[in-house]
């Protein structure tokens, strides 16, 4: 045999030697399910929410979503990792029924595929509409257990604007959400939830012996319970501290979904570990600060009927002052082309010449609109409507008549994008629904933010850069699916006494609650 043949043979038995440990090393591996369903939907608003609302991850994509999951990361090396379908769409009306069984279908029957799994990791919103139900997410993990069991350790990661019932509680085994409101901590949030879970693997103490949930009645929106100022800010610092303990694994605080009318809705605290009195303390401390502090929240910033924000933002020489349209916020839940504030700012005379007051509206969307405007082609006049083509109870679709500024292809939420000037105002017309958050929104449209006198977006509270950008910061009480006017908005199903609609309620019971382990429900 010469040397070359020799020498290709050791290589082969390097080769296989090496496959075959890393087969083994993979054996021993935990093997984890990634999934995720994730929306905020309003039930006082006529949208709904299907399939095409929906982007949808599968695959490596999955991957790619969380940067803690890099191919050389030490997560991703820690275990098998089985991606699912992870579907999240931009909060909305209530999701159909039919959208809800598609997805959630395909995530169970993806778990029947692969199964038997040691854990799973769940990323989801919590505050869900679905057609017909009271607690989608709830569902939800019931029927994940359902397929995979009740040994598999799950880690929920949610939304702090999320609403946890029993069931839900009870199917997670461990449980966190955010703590900052604008989610600076989104991704930290979950890495945490994944890190959790691996350290329970791997020390091999499984599920915390105890869980402690709380309910908490007061429900707020989230433009009053910003960690960016008090009481908010202080109450989620005592967090972290409480996690150090030993014998407590997290903890949690839930402020709940203000614009869906359901059973479930409202705040909630939970904690869990290996020490129930530590835990039970933990929740504890944190259900009675929310519950000391419920009359000290406000707004995150000052609020105004829309008349009153623009006198002062028109008669103001800092640039840009941003104006929140709020009751129409579709990063809550509106269904984003209420047209009401868009007309009423049309009728004012210091925006009916050119070189009047100049003001951006980001956005109103207007399918058909764009489609003329298409045709038409930039620098052309038109002479159109848009909006109210989903919630027209408050106003008619607005016409606007000017000059087409900027037509663009391609952006990944509004697909085309069209920037009419009418009078000094240049209103933003998109094919779909788009909040706008960041600066390089208005600059790909060749507009100027910073030089501009007012900015109206369809916001509640700004996320951080359109709050750092800002010369001056009004939030106008506007009407929409997610008014803010909680005591006009009609709630029918939601439980009673709850604070701020019953401001003078007894205080609730907030002592622990245990809640069962999933081994428990076999």
């Amino acid at each position: 045999m010469n040397k070359s043949v020799i020498g290709i043979f050791i290589v082969c038995t390097m080769i296989l030697t090496s496959c075959v440990q890393q087969k083994k090393q993979n054996n021993k591996l935990p093997k984890i399910a990634i999934a995720g369903f994730w929306i905020e939907s309003s039930t006082f608003s006529p949208a709904r929410s299907d399939m095409n609302s929906f982007k949808q991850m599968r695959g490596e994509e999955i991957f790619d979503y969380y940067p803690f999951f890099g191919v050389d990361s030490a997560l991703r090396k820690q275990a098998n990792w089985v991606p699912t379908l992870r579907a999240r769409a931009i909060p909305g009306g209530m999701v159909t029924k039919e959208t809800y069984e598609t997805l959630i279908g395909e995530i169970l029957e993806k778990l029947k595929q692969n199964a038997p799994f040691d854990a799973l990791f769940l990323d989801i919103h919590g505050a869900s509409s679905v057609e017909g139900m009271d607690d989608p997410e709830g569902d939800f993990l019931r029927r994940v257990r359902e397929v995979v069991g009740t040994d598999p350790l799950i880690s929920t990661s949610m939304d702090l604007h999320g609403n946890v019932t029993k069931e839900l509680a009870m199917h997670s085994d461990l449980i966190t959400c955010f703590r900052l409101a604008p989610h600076e901590d989104a991704m930290d949030t979950r890495r945490r939830a994944v890190k959790n879970l691996l350290d329970r693997l791997e020390s091999g103490k499984g599920k915390p012996k105890y869980k402690v949930w709380i309910p908490v009645p007061i429900l707020l929106p989230g433009e009053k319970t910003s960690t960016r100022i008090e009481p908010g800010k202080s109450l989620y610092a005592q967090i972290d501290p409480l996690t150090k303990q030993e014998g407590v694994i997290d903890a949690a605080i839930w402020v709940g979904y203000a614009w869906a009318d359901a059973p479930r809705n409202r705040a909630t605290v939970m904690a869990y570990g290996d020490d129930k009195e530590q835990v039970s303390k933990a929740a504890e401390k944190l259900a009675k600060s929310f519950w000391d502090v419920r009359k000290e929240f406000e707004f995150v910033a000052p609020v105004a009927n829309l008349e009153d924000c623009l006198n002062k933002a028109i008669a103001s020489k800092k640039q840009p002052f941003i104006i929140s349209d709020m009751g129409d916020n579709p990063t809550a839940g509106g269904a984003g082309d209420v047209t009401w504030t868009i007309q009423e700012v049309l009728k004012r005379a210091e925006f009916k010449k050119e070189d009047g007051k100049s003001l951006i509206y980001a956005s109103i969307p207007g399918p058909k609109f764009v489609e003329q405007a298409v045709k038409l082609g930039e620098g052309a006049m038109i002479d159109a409507t848009a909006g109210a083509n989903v919630d027209a109870r408050y106003a008619p679709p607005v016409r606007l008549k000017g000059k087409i500024e900027k037509i663009r292809h391609g952006d990944k939420h509004a697909v085309t994008e069209v920037v009419v000037k009418v009078g000094s105002v240049h209103v933003i017309v998109t094919k779909i629904r788009k909040p706008y958050h960041h600066e390089s929104d208005f600059t790909n449209l060749g507009l100027n933010p910073r030089k501009t006198d007012i900015v109206m977006v369809k916001i509640g509270y700004l996320v951080p850069e359109l709050y750092n950008m800002r010369g001056d910061w009004l939030m106008a009480q506007t009407p929409g699916g997610v008014d803010q006017d909680l005591e006009r908005i009609g709630y029918k199903r939601i439980q009673r006494p709850m604070f701020p609609l019953d401001a003078d309620m007894e205080d609730p019971d907030l002592s622990a609650r245990i809640i069962p382990l999933a081994d428990e429900l076999k």
